[in-house]
């Protein structure tokens, strides 16, 4: 299972001293982008980089190229030989159920398909229970309004509910929202993760460290209501209750537990990301 990581940092994988950066940066998870950010004539270049990256021991993720195509198909090939494997591999234009367990077969990693088509969102439930291997799935926003010949945000509401309730019945993790592409408006952004929060994602995928804390701020769990969660699963170790009443007056059953110990999971993620003590 992959933690709940706040924070998603792309960095093109052709630029050593870019990932070193991201390396050393606040970023819950760093992932080395072979697609959209490296250039056709760099792949090799940037193919050469993911490897030597896992070799050093660093964990990372990594975005390979469309997998029907042969840049995609190099990437698969190459990270299946690699003497250390990513923890985990972002597969873009996800449609086709075959192709991705194939993919998942091939690379032996958690794999996290990325929608961002018409058909890849009808075929969201299937990519989701594709092959035990997939641990989450998610959007690729631009591409989808390009492929919906839509704009405006209101066109992206139904798919992103479709992506989040695939995610949860397939019993994966909440989706990570897609990139926020005004990088300096950062009010935007936090306005925007936050809407995400509510609308059942979790986390964002980033393309500047000045967007790293924004998001962390806005994914930090309540501390009142963290503090509930934790009283919740207290008093579940100490007695068992099925049901029951809490010191709010809030009725608390199974779906409620449940929630608890997802939002203690989120608080506790946040600590040990920073190197703390929960």
């Amino acid at each position: 299972m992959i933690p709940p990581h706040r924070s998603w940092l792309y960095v093109p994988a052709d630029r050593p001293d870019r990932v070193r950066k991201a390396l050393a940066s606040e970023a819950d998870a760093v992932i080395l982008d072979l697609e959209d950010a490296v250039a056709p004539a760099n792949k090799d270049a940037a193919r050469r980089t993911v490897l030597d990256t896992l070799a050093e021991g660093h964990e990372v993720y990594v975005r390979i190229n469309d997998p029907n195509g042969p840049h995609g198909a190099e990437d698969v090939r190459a990270l299946a030989a690699a003497a250390a494997a990513p923890a985990g591999v972002r597969i873009p234009k996800c449609e086709d159920v075959e192709e991705l367990r194939r993919v998942a077969d091939e690379l032996g990693v958690p794999v996290l398909p990325v929608i961002e088509s018409a058909l890849g969102v009808e075929n969201a439930w299937a990519l989701a229970t594709a092959h035990p291997l997939v641990a989450g799935i998610s959007l690729g926003e631009a591409d989808l309004s390009a492929d919906l010949r839509a704009t405006g945000d209101e066109v992206l509401a139904w798919p992103r509910s479709r992506i989040v309730v695939a995610a949860r019945a397939a019993g994966l993790p909440s989706p990570v929202q897609s990139v926020w592409t005004a990088v300096k408006d950062l009010d935007g952004l936090r306005r925007d993760t936050l809407a995400a929060r509510r609308r059942g994602f979790f986390g964002r995928s980033v393309i500047h460290p000045a967007q790293i804390p924004v998001v962390h701020e806005a994914c930090a769990p309540d501390p009142e209501e963290t503090a509930w969660a934790r009283s919740v699963l207290d008093r579940v170790s100490e007695s068992g209750d099925a049901a029951w009443i809490d010191h709010t007056g809030r009725f608390v059953d199974k779906a409620i537990v449940e929630r608890a110990r997802w939002l203690v999971a989120i608080a506790d993620g946040a600590h040990a990301e920073k190197g703390q003590k929960p």
